[in-house]
């Protein structure tokens, strides 16, 4: 029986990405480097993002604190990293002094916490709000109809500088439409930046606008 082929080494897979990335750019008629691509580690074992970090990759995803300091903390110089997991406010001191991006902004209760701890540090890492365009009950994020009260309160109430907007978009739906929606919130909100797409999906979010895009398994392969 015929085996099937063998999977690319990361390193290679994460290149073709890079150049995907460049290729969906241009035909979005946005310039060279207008999109950052967020490197999914997490879950990764170390051989696997190693060679990727090795070859130029210096911008990294993880979902969970404790899972991001273990990997990280010894290799942290040149390296930015964005929690793009979930946030419980039990873990927000740790998270605001460990990276330098929160994706995951999606309650007033977590803005107060962040709030809080980044006032105690005198300094705070970049902020997005997740918004759950889908309005999925079983997902994390704001809802649109908030989003624009949320985003209000973060800024007047707790004092937050926001940087972007979050989404991540049902499964089993067209991304686009969610992708136009979170421009849209985000564009009447003055914010800039967009982290949406992941494996299957960022060259249409970069055709939407994305300024970051999140890929995990097109880079290092299907999680184990």
């Amino acid at each position: 029986m015929a085996q099937p082929p063998p999977a690319a080494l990361p390193e290679r897979a994460w290149a073709d990405v890079v150049a995907r990335i460049a290729r969906a750019t241009q035909a979005a008629g946005r310039p060279a480097g207008d999109v950052t691509l967020v490197a999914v580690s997490k879950m990764q074992p170390w051989e696997a993002v190693a060679p990727v970090l090795a070859a130029g990759q210096a911008v990294f995803g993880e979902n969970r604190v404790q899972e991001a300091q273990s990997r990280w903390t010894e290799r942290r110089g040149g390296i930015e990293l964005h929690l793009i997991g979930p946030l419980q406010t039990n873990k927000a001191a740790d998270a605001v002094a460990f990276f330098d991006v929160i994706e995951t902004l999606d309650r007033e209760k977590l803005a107060r916490v962040l709030a809080d701890e980044a006032q105690k540090r005198g300094c705070s890492p970049r902020l997005y709000v997740q918004v759950n365009t889908g309005e999925e009950p079983q997902k994390a994020g704001v809802i649109p109809p908030d989003a624009d009260a949320f985003i209000a309160a973060c800024r007047a109430t707790y004092g937050l500088t926001l940087e972007g907007l979050m989404c991540i978009p049902p499964a089993a739906e067209p991304t686009g439409p969610h992708f136009a929606l979170l421009a849209k919130i985000a564009a009447r909100n003055g914010l800039a930046k967009l982290s949406m797409g992941m494996s299957d999906d960022f060259e249409t979010a970069i055709a939407f606008g994305a300024t970051s895009v999140r890929v995990g398994s097109a880079v290092f392969g299907a999680r184990t």
